[in-house]
């Protein structure tokens, strides 16, 4: 690739990325906090510091996420039965809720784009997602 595919190539992905991220359920949740809860959906109850890594933010940062995720009632933090100075951060049903359909909405809308598609631009786009999903786990 040269360098103006690349750029065309980052360009595509942030807009896409943009779309989908204004696909969602509850326009009041910052998409910081749809992704900690959908870490949280697929991981399991996991500490704020290892929020904070698996989310590459500052600790205070997802300190201020978590407090407003657990006053919507979204999330709970409870102390870390084998460590009780540390605090485990558990989804509640109300932030499972929030995420299926925020994935249904987002899902819905990616499903009606690919509809417009021939065979074969699927066909490039399963490919290419394959790439994609290499690249952003290195």
């Amino acid at each position: 690739m040269n360098v103006l595919e690349e750029t065309e190539l980052r360009v595509s992905l942030m807009k896409v990325t943009r779309r989908l991220r204004a696909e969602k359920s509850d326009s009041e949740l910052t998409d910081s906090q749809l992704s900690v809860l959908a870490v949280l959906d697929r991981r399991g109850p996991l500490t704020p510091r290892a929020l904070s890594d698996f989310e590459r933010v500052q600790p205070p940062s997802m300190t201020r996420t978590l407090a407003a995720l657990a006053d919507r009632g979204l999330v709970n933090r409870e102390p870390d039965p084998a460590d009780g100075r540390q605090i485990i951060v558990r989804i509640t049903g109300s932030g499972v809720a929030a995420v299926t359909e925020t994935r249904r909405q987002r899902d819905a809308w990616l499903a009606r784009r690919l509809a417009d598609l021939d065979p074969d631009e699927r066909a490039v786009l399963a490919t290419a997602s394959q790439i994609l999903r290499r690249i952003a786990d290195s």
